[in-house]
């Protein structure tokens, strides 16, 4: 089959279409004749050699995919040949076919394209990790949501907005608009704002129950500020770094606060499984009704992936950037 691949670490100008041995589905898996993918940060970094995929995944980028059942494996049960699914895979979406595990395949809405189904699972399945089963959100909870802009973050917004919190988000200030049209109630721009100080302003000095971050480091002390007693600071990434200057901790423990890290790609597939469920009973219905809804900020021809790479790496997407296999 034809994939995007490289054979060198490297920046984006590294990827090209090649051929790639067909994946064979095991007894739990179906085969997927791929329509798109979408790209994510995990990509950019496994291309610079900087993310390895975990063990016995495909080497092939891509960590959703949305596409027509082919084959399945002999003790399939829930899906047959002509299905349209789409999920989140372990790698292998840059291709024209990919296997995933049976458990992991959610059915596309009819209202919803295979381009704008591979713009859903990795971002709402991480924001709904973040927010459902760590955070814990509640109707009347605030939620402070950093890069508000990004695909976790426009996802996390309409996830806590069908919840019924208060959202609040950092972006840069040409993401405001999209944010608070999807539910935002305030957006603070990181650039020229200490969102901290915002915060605090808009809760009356109170500070937030929940908040999901990106940045870490530079965050950190800020973070710490901006939550509630008994509040829940959710870590997903370090885009900023991982060190922390000199920081006095009674804060952590006068506040009661909780501090959750987490990653979803090295996650073991029971655990996958059962969030992918959870989230399925939440979303598919709001999916159909139109009161959720991928968002998508551009569409690349997979053949172009270099040029997809290099436009998420310039920070300035609102939401997806997905790849059709042509």
């Amino acid at each position: 089959m034809k994939a995007v691949i490289f054979d060198i670490p490297g920046g984006p100008e590294v990827l090209k279409i090649g051929e790639y041995k067909k994946p064979v589905p095991s007894e739990k898996d179906v085969l997927v004749k791929v329509k798109a993918t979408a790209i994510n940060r995990a990509d950019t970094l496994q291309r610079m050699g900087k993310y390895p995929p975990p063990k016995d995944a495909s080497l092939v980028l891509g960590l959703e995919l949305a596409g027509e059942v082919i084959e399945t494996g002999q003790e399939v049960k829930k899906w047959k040949t002509g299905d349209k699914i789409f999920g989140l895979i372990p790698g292998g979406g840059y291709a024209e076919y990919a296997i995933i595990n049976e458990d992991m395949a959610m059915k596309i809405p009819g209202n919803i394209t295979f381009t704008e189904a591979a713009a859903i699972p990795e971002v709402f399945l991480t924001a709904f990790q973040a927010l459902v089963w760590y955070g814990k959100i509640e109707k009347g909870n605030s939620v402070l949501i950093h890069a508000g802009g990004s695909g976790v973050g426009t996802a996390g917004i309409q996830i806590a907005n069908e919840i019924g919190a208060d959202i609040y988000i950092t972006a840069s200030s040409s993401k405001h608009k999209a944010c608070v049209n999807l539910g935002a109630k305030k957006a603070i721009d990181y650039k020229t704002q200490n969102f901290d100080e915002e915060i605090l302003k808009y809760t009356d000095g109170n500070g937030v129950d929940v908040i999901v971050d990106f940045i870490s480091g530079p965050y950190f002390k800020m973070n710490i500020d901006s939550l509630k007693t008994d509040g829940r600071l959710i870590i997903l990434a370090s885009l900023g770094g991982g060190n922390v200057d000199e920081f006095d901790l009674r804060k952590i423990l006068v506040k009661r606060l909780s501090i959750i890290g987490s990653t979803l790609r090295s996650r073991p597939l029971d655990y996958q499984v059962k969030l992918t469920k959870d989230f399925s009973d939440f979303a598919f219905i709001k999916f159909k009704e139109g009161k959720m809804k991928p968002v998508i900020d551009s569409i690349f021809d997979w053949k172009d992936a270099s040029e997809a790479h290099r436009y998420m790496e310039s920070n300035k997407n609102t939401g997806k950037i997905v790849l059709e296999i042509s």
